[in-house]
């Protein structure tokens, strides 16, 4: 979502083709669909030489462009949930954030082990109010390319295309609908939870 500060981050995730094509969210009953905004972001992710982080589905990176450039610190949070906080750019990993991941780096060293460059398209989704639309998920189509920087794969190269459905808080309504949508237009349940987990698992 679009709030830079710390928050639970609620999302489904799905794999499609290449050739995929958005469907018509407005068809939601209830529904405004704002028009699609482009970003570009890069991405650095950290771990130790036998990702640590990884193991404990944490995850550490630090990104710049959309609207939540800077360290971000996701923590499990149960199922289909994650704890996400955030920092702001620096060059350095934030001390909060290496005293929150201490534990379970112990004595090994944080270093980078992959880059992620995605376009991605944002589409929200509202629902009217009297004021003004209220925010209730946002569709995210990502077209990723993946750099290994570390292990035995080292600069192995990826390219993928996913779409993820983030709500602010629990909408099983909207996202039943919005996946019925998506899995219509050709989507599938992704394989794997996280992007990271797609790049360490190849």
């Amino acid at each position: 979502m679009t709030d830079a500060g710390d928050h639970l981050e609620i999302e489904q995730k799905f794999d499609v083709d290449d050739g995929f094509r958005r469907p018509d969210f407005a068809a939601i009953p209830g529904i405004n669909a704002a028009d699609p905004v482009i970003y570009r972001l890069s991405a650095t992710y950290y771990d130790t030489t036998d990702t640590r982080l990884a193991s404990a589905r944490i995850t550490l990176r630090r990104r710049t462009g959309g609207t939540d450039a800077g360290w971000h610190l996701k923590l499990p949070a149960g199922q289909g949930a994650r704890h996400e906080l955030h920092e702001p750019l620096s060059d350095e990993i934030p001390g909060r954030f290496a005293s929150q991941v201490a534990e379970v780096v112990g004595d090994a060293a944080l270093a980078p082990i992959a880059t992620l460059d995605t376009q991605r398209t944002v589409v929200t989704l509202s629902v009217p109010a009297p004021a003004a639309d209220t925010v209730v998920a946002e569709v995210a189509d990502d077209v990723v390319t993946a750099h290994r920087l570390s292990g035995p794969r080292a600069g192995l190269m990826l390219w993928w295309r996913e779409v993820e459905v983030e709500v602010p808080r629990p909408a099983p309504e909207i996202q039943a609908a919005t996946a019925r949508l998506l899995y219509a237009a050709g989507a599938r349940p992704a394989a794997k939870g996280s992007k990271l987990a797609k790049v360490l698992d190849s």
